[in-house]
Formats: C-alpha cells, structure tokens, sequence
C-alpha cells in the first residue's frame, strides 16, 4: 500500500489514523509542526502527505507552498484535513496546489476514498 505522512499536532486525531491506515495496510509516518513536516518528507519520501493547516510554527500553507515549489516533493499529493473551512482557505490551498480539501470534523472512510483518488491521479 501508501507510505503516509500525517502532519498533525493533534495526538489523538494521529493514533486514531495510524490505527485505521496500518489497518488497511499503509505505512505511517507523523510529524507535528511545519519543519518536521519537510523533514519527514525528505527522509521517507511518502506517496501522499495528510497535512493540517494550523500548526505550531510553520503552518499547514507554508509547508504545501514549501513542498509545491521543491521539484523532489512537488509531486506528492496533499491532503488537507483541517478546522479551518473558510471558502478562503480552501482557494488558498487550492492555488498553492493541493489534491484535496477536508474539513474537520471528518469521515475516515471519506479520507480513505480520496486519498486513493489523489494516489490514482498522481500515479496518471
């Protein structure tokens, strides 16, 4: 299955999808800010980032800018999957290049039908 890298502050939201995606057979990696988001991605270079956009430091639009404009990570689909569900963040994220858009509260099994939506369309 997917190398995934959850970016998230948020310990329990993490344990929750490490449970569900080790369940469906993916590799998880975390990373809890926006530095050790580009730090992780470097070193385990995952198929498909579940980024958050509030974070301490760097936050979730810094890291996807960041990653848009490196040729290495560029390619990599980003999720989104946040509280900010602003019709503003949502364009904002979109014009710095992310595959997807989710507001929390979400379904988990919603995440899981467009990750492998943006892993098809990156695959293409």
């Amino acid at each position: 299955m997917a190398k995934v890298l959850i970016v998230d502050d948020d310990d329990l939201l993490v344990a929750l999808l490490q449970v569900k995606m080790a369940a469906r057979g993916h590799e998880v990696f975390f990373a809890s800010d926006g530095n050790q988001a580009l730090a992780a991605t470097r070193e385990h270079r995952p198929d498909i980032i579940i980024l958050d956009a509030v974070m301490p430091g760097r936050d979730g639009f810094a890291v996807l800018s960041a990653l848009k404009e490196d040729a290495e990570t560029a390619g990599i689909p980003v999720i989104m999957l946040t509280s900010r569900n602003h019709e503003s963040d949502v364009m904002n994220a979109k014009r710095r290049g992310v595959s997807d858009y989710m507001a929390k509260p979400f379904s988990p099994d919603e995440l899981f039908k467009r990750m492998q939506r943006a892993l098809a369309a990156a695959a293409s």
